[in-house]
Order: structure tokens, then C-alpha cells, then sequence
């Protein structure tokens, strides 16, 4: 596997799945507050033997533990790369081997739809080709800046967003 660099870094804009981060962040503190609630009552088996025993408290922490390392992984890997040559998509599973180059010349138009939740980029002027990118898995505040800098790029290059 090659490893590529990045010429000019500050050149391109990055955006994370960090909108789905979030449900995973709170999955992951949910199950490891499940499995501390199940281990403290644990002690208290002596007095009441239908309590459960502590090893019923490793699944929901390992499933916490689970939920945390997806969560992480979201937020610090890419889903959309704003680059001089155009956009890079990485998908959900097997981002590597599944990314998507789409440049700039490709693009004749680019359109959202009123909620900030989906990318449309079009392909031809009969906008009968091209790609639907979700928005969703960007946190809100991100949402409006991708916008801004596909419309900014496309209008720098002469084409109308």
C-alpha cells in the first residue's frame, strides 16, 4: 500500500463524519454507565441473590468500549476532501479502497436542497448526470461551510452553482 502526501495541505478542506460521531458518543457512554450500574449492584448479591452477577456488566462495556472506537474513528477520518484537484469521497466501509474522485472540471453544476442535506453535483448542463452526496453525517456547522466552498469554487472557475 502507497502512502501519498499531501503537497499542500493547507490548500484543502477536510470534513469528518462528526454528525454521526455524536450518536456513537452517547451510545458508548449509555452502555458503559449500564455496565458500572451492573457491576456496583453486583456487591450487593449477599442480600438479594436475583441480583445479577458482575461479569453481566462486561458486554454492555465492551459494547461501550466498541461504540467509542467507532466514534473516534468517525470523527477523525475523512468523508468529503476539498482539493485544488477537486472532491474526494470516502465511503462508510473501506474508505481506501472505495474513495471517489470527483474533479472540478467534471462538475458543471452543483445544487443543495433546502436543509442542507443533500449535495447534488451534476455532471452535464442537462443535469441529468452526476452524483447525490448525504450531508447528514456533517455536524450542522460544517453543512453551510461545504456549501459555501463548492459554490465559491465553482463560481471562481466561472460555472454557476
Amino acid at each position: 500500500m502507497s502512502v501519498s502526501v499531501v503537497q499542500a495541505p493547507e490548500k484543502e478542506l477536510r470534513f469528518t463524519r462528526s454528525g454521526q460521531a455524536v450518536v456513537f458518543w452517547v451510545l458508548a457512554a449509555v452502555l458503559a454507565m449500564a455496565g458500572v450500574t451492573l457491576f456496583a449492584i453486583s456487591f450487593h448479591r449477599g442480600d438479594n441473590p436475583a441480583l445479577p452477577h458482575g461479569v453481566w456488566a462486561l458486554p454492555p462495556v465492551m459494547a461501550a468500549v466498541a461504540c467509542a472506537r467507532l466514534a473516534v474513528h468517525l470523527t477523525r477520518h475523512a468523508y468529503l476532501i476539498l482539493t485544488p484537484l477537486g472532491i474526494e469521497v470516502f465511503p462508510f466501509f473501506r474508505p481506501a479502497s472505495g474513495m471517489q474522485m470527483i474533479l472540478w472540471h467534471e462538475i458543471h453544476a452543483a445544487e443543495v436542497d433546502p436543509g442542507n442535506m443533500r449535495l447534488t453535483l451534476h455532471y452535464n448542463p442537462e443535469r441529468s448526470a452526476g452524483l447525490h452526496l448525504t450531508l447528514r453525517p456533517l455536524g450542522s456547522a460544517r453543512r453551510e461551510l461545504l456549501v459555501r466552498a463548492v459554490a465559491g469554487r465553482l463560481a471562481e472557475r466561472g460555472t454557476e452553482p
